[in-house]
């Protein structure tokens, strides 16, 4: 078996990594000529301010005595130059934000793996080809451009790292420190010959990054008076600055200016999904070469933004992020950036219809030139024969739209060539986006069927090692030699056709896996006939059903990833399992509290999200509610007169009911301290750390009877989960353990009731000799069951009470008991904890349920791979890459979930039998009798 093992670890990893070669590889090409418009440029110079964290409402919106937010800007708006919404991608985060604006395309993927400092791939920017740029900011955003630039001409100005901090008294400080910088740099020109005539040259870019107001939304959220203050002060910043460029030039309207953001923040504060509140950001431009406001009686948006700013009679020009970068580039004429996918908005140039028919053109080209270098890469590296080319752009198409656009210009028909170009342009980014995917089903198949070979066989394995189905089949020396030559030889065409194409040496694995695995299954050959004759015998309608049945449970766990309710259905759905098998005949009121607590659980995956709205006083009510139940056992275990029983026993359950009253204390007194602002008081920080150190090792002081020892992990793991609760989540693992002890009971009865074996007495049934029965029996179609319920329980523990994958849901509020300081990794691994509780719970109700049945926890184990891996499945082709960074994450991570689910699964399954068969025996004081 360990050789199985190591296999499985082996594939399953590779199938882990398989998702990030095949969606997530950067699609930038290199090696395109830069393209540049042939007519002088409008602007000698551009003047970029980037708002960090503003969103386009909190600018343009109106106060409530129906004064501007920023009164300058909105002058401008009116009265000097044009403005719209720029509509940002998914991710919305600082970094793709600024790549979008700068470099003009939508940071690729592959930044997931590797981070967001440095740049995963370089790219050429607007900054790259101009003459000079000069910026000032935050030392995240601003070496990512000068380290892209050839050659030394894009100069940064950055504040210590250690300025960004949420808890500062004013963010709005980083931003007053751009703004001085700024100053006293064009104050020192005027006496340094060398920078002074390095300002007055043309296709300068002057770049200004305002943290400010990110860093106040993130700490005061965007409703909050120090946001709208940050506002204030950036626009008078801005009002500044510019009057004092245009002085320093001599008011000579050559200088182009453009504010924007990178992306916007939600209500709470914040980023990176796709809420509106997020992707709309303000974009004003003005000055050199610009549009003046254009009025006009009526337009239409979908949204009813416009009404709400007061601003129906002034056009509105949406853009999408990256099209500001060939706007930028056509300003100040310079080449448009090499990877830039923006298409130029026209409506903003002030300028000759020739002008803008040119620009235009060139922007065309440039896009049409990454498709070219795209496709002759495909090329190289396909057979011919077995190379289907993009068919709307061939090359002869190519050529053709080319001419005709050349011929438009000459003619002087601008609005033709202009319409042409948007065409052209359109099918060269499906092209790109057609030659980037082109591998993708073929890869995506390769693993596909290394997938489906490995279940098989592992579905053999369970069936030929773990039931009674197939006979000891001998295996034929011929046939299996031929078999393996015949694996090998197509082994050998695979290598030769990925040799002769030149593919990376991941394709090699990928595409190889599947021959061992298959190999191995069709060495199984008479297993499996085997099993068909004895499949033949059975009930045709019967297996249907069943398959039938299967295929419906697994289907419910996947969409339960997506949508929580769907748990909701799987739990009604078993609280009418005892009736559907009859087997509430036998058992009356364990069926009937069986149904209850499915009905009671089934209510936490219809509550939202944990961490929104905190609700103490339910964490509270839940603790004392636990103290209560622990009071009753404690009793009942008093009067029975028990031979089992010792003081030594009470005693830690004693401990233990104390603990439970302490934490209810300390999440008490802790949030009012800190509603108070009087921070987390030491004693209760102290008794929170001990609470959590001494929940481990309690367990393992009780004795070890099946109820005794699960009352008392859950005892234990209790405390501790009261202390990380902030709302409804509190009476989740209650209810979820009640449930685990009436199904150990209700396994019972199941078994009972198809025949399987006598009945052990639950309540005198002892952990620490459970382990070697040695009269393991085989598997029975109803184990199925136990395992998908199994399966089943642990995806409700983890989604019950909120959806793990996106870091969005997560609430800090619920490690105040433990520490208040920021530490992502101390936090991170205490709500981790919270997460692994409910999982516990589980686990040890699996392991005597294991016990009581007399299973082998090794054949169960297989069927949890089974239902695992092809669950796997339908993640692998779930994988988004494209959509938010939400979606994107959310869909990664759930396809690593259910993979590092069996790793998980081992793991749990030996601190589940730590848990419940070890016992640590207390030194026993020795009394002496004094004479």
């Amino acid at each position: 078996i360990p050789v199985f093992i190591l296999a499985g670890l082996l594939v399953h990893c590779v199938f882990l990594v398989s998702i990030f070669d095949i969606y997530f590889s950067s699609p930038l090409v290199h090696g395109m000529t830069p393209q540049q418009t042939p007519l002088p440029p409008p602007a000698k110079r551009l003047v970029l301010f980037v708002a960090d964290g503003l969103r386009a409402d909190s600018l343009y919106e109106l106060n409530s005595n129906n004064t501007p937010q920023a009164p300058y800007l909105r002058g401008i708006l009116e009265n000097n130059g044009s403005w719209g919404i720029s509509h940002t991608r998914v991710p919305t985060e600082s970094r793709p934000g600024h790549v979008a604006l700068i470099a003009g395309f939508y940071e690729d993927v592959s930044a997931v793996a590797k981070g967001w400092k440095e740049n995963p791939v370089e790219f050429d920017s607007v900054f790259n080809e101009s003459k000079y740029t000069w910026s000032w900011g935050s030392p995240d955003i601003l070496p990512m451009f000068a380290k892209g630039a050839t050659g030394d001409h894009v100069y940064t100005f950055c504040y210590a790292a250690e300025s960004e901090d949420f808890g500062a008294q004013d963010a709005a400080k980083l931003d007053m420190w751009v703004f001085d910088r700024v100053k006293s740099f064009f104050n020192s020109s005027r006496s340094n010959q060398t920078l002074f005539s390095a300002l007055n040259e043309e296709k300068v870019v002057l770049f200004l990054h305002l943290l400010g107001i990110d860093t106040n939304g993130h700490a005061h959220r965007p409703n909050s008076r120090e946001y709208k203050e940050n506002i204030k002060k950036v626009d008078e910043g801005v009002k500044e600055i510019a009057s004092m460029i245009d002085n320093f030039y001599g008011n000579d309207g050559k200088t182009a200016f453009i504010l924007t953001s990178d992306h916007g923040m939600t209500d709470w504060g914040s980023h990176g999904a796709g809420h509106p509140s997020e992707t709309l950001t303000p974009l004003i431009v003005w000055g050199a070469g610009v549009n003046y406001p254009q009025k006009v009686t009526s337009q239409f948006f979908e949204d009813n933004f416009l009404k709400e700013w007061k601003l129906e009679n002034l056009k509105r020009l949406d853009v999408n992020q990256a099209d500001i970068a060939p706007l930028m580039a056509s300003l100040i004429g310079v080449p448009f950036p090499l990877n830039s996918v923006g298409t130029l908005p026209l409506e903003y140039l002030n300028n000759s219809a020739h002008f803008k028919a040119e620009s235009m053109f060139t922007n065309a080209v440039q896009i049409l030139e990454q498709f070219k270098v795209k496709m002759s890469q495909k090329k190289e590296t396909t057979l011919s024969f077995l190379f289907t080319p993009f068919k709307p752009l061939s090359d002869s198409e190519q050529i053709n739209f080319l001419k005709k656009t050349r011929l438009y210009i000459q003619q002087q028909k601008y609005d033709e060539a202009v319409s042409l170009c948007k065409t052209l342009i359109n099918l060269a980014l499906e092209g790109l986006s057609y030659y980037h995917t082109y591998d993708r089903l073929f890869l995506g198949l390769s693993i596909a069927m290394g997938f489906v070979g490995w279940t098989t066989y592992v579905i053999l394995v369970i069936i030929k090692t773990h039931t009674n189905l197939t006979k000891t089949v001998q295996t034929n020396n011929k046939e299996s030699t031929v078999l393996f030559y015949s694996s090998a030889f197509v082994g050998m065409i695979i290598v030769f056709f990925l040799l002769i194409q030149t593919c990376p040496w991941t394709y090699y694995v990928y595409c190889l896996l599947p021959v061992p695995v298959w190999y191995a299954v069709v060495r199984e050959l008479p297993v499996i006939q085997d099993l068909a004759t004895n499949l033949m015998s059975l009930h045709i309608g019967q297996s249907i059903g069943f398959l039938l049945v299967c295929t419906l449970g697994i289907e419910i766990l996947v969409f339960s990833f997506f949508y929580r309710s769907t748990l909701t259905i799987g739990l009604l759905v078993f609280a009418g399992w005892p009736v559907i098998t009859q087997l509430w005949v036998q058992a009356k009121t364990t069926a009937l509290i069986w149904t209850l607590l499915c009905v009671l659980l089934a209510i936490f995956p219809l509550m939202p999200v944990v961490g929104r709205e905190p609700n103490i006083p339910l964490v509270i009510a839940t603790g004392l509610l636990t103290f209560l139940i622990s009071c009753f056992s404690l009793s009942s275990l008093c009067k029975s007169e028990n031979k089992y029983r010792n003081n030594e026993d009470l005693k830690v359950r004693f401990y233990q009911m104390l603990s439970i009253a302490l934490s209810t204390y300390v999440v008490s007194s802790t949030h009012d301290s800190l509603k108070n602002k009087q921070g987390l008081p030491v004693l209760n920080q102290t008794i929170s750390w001990m609470t959590l150190v001494s929940s481990s090792v309690l367990p393992l002081l009780s004795p070890t009877f099946l109820f005794q020892r699960l009352f008392s992990i859950l005892l234990s793991l209790m405390s501790t989960y009261l202390l990380l609760s902030t709302g409804y989540e509190a009476l989740f693992p209650l209810v979820l353990s009640g449930l685990m002890f009436v199904w150990i009971n209700m396994e019972q009865e199941a078994l009972q009731h198809y025949g399987l074996s006598f009945k052990p007495k639950l309540a005198v049934f002892n952990f620490a000799y459970a382990t070697d029965i040695t009269q393991f029996r085989q598997l029975h179609l109803d184990d199925i069951r136990r395992s998908f319920f199994f399966v089943f329980f642990i995806v409700t523990a983890f989604f019950g009470t909120g959806n793990i994958a996106s870091v969005n849901s997560f609430d800090p509020a619920s490690v105040y008991c433990f520490l208040t300081v920021f530490s992502p990794f101390m936090m991170g691994g205490l709500l981790v904890l919270k997460v692994v509780i409910p999982f516990v719970l589980v686990s040890c109700a699996f392991e005597a349920v294991q016990v009581t049945t007399q299973l082998s926890s090794k054949s169960l184990f297989l069927i949890v791979l089974v239902i695992s891996d092809i669950m796997a499945l339908h993640f692998f082709f779930l994988v988004k890459d494209y959509g938010s960074w939400l979606d994107i994450g959310t869909s990664i991570s759930h396809y690593v979930l259910v993979m590092s689910l069996t790793i998980f699964m081992m793991l749990m399954n030996g601190l589940a039998q730590l848990l419940t068969a070890k016992r640590l025996e207390l030194p026993r004081r020795t009394k002496h009798h004094s004479t």
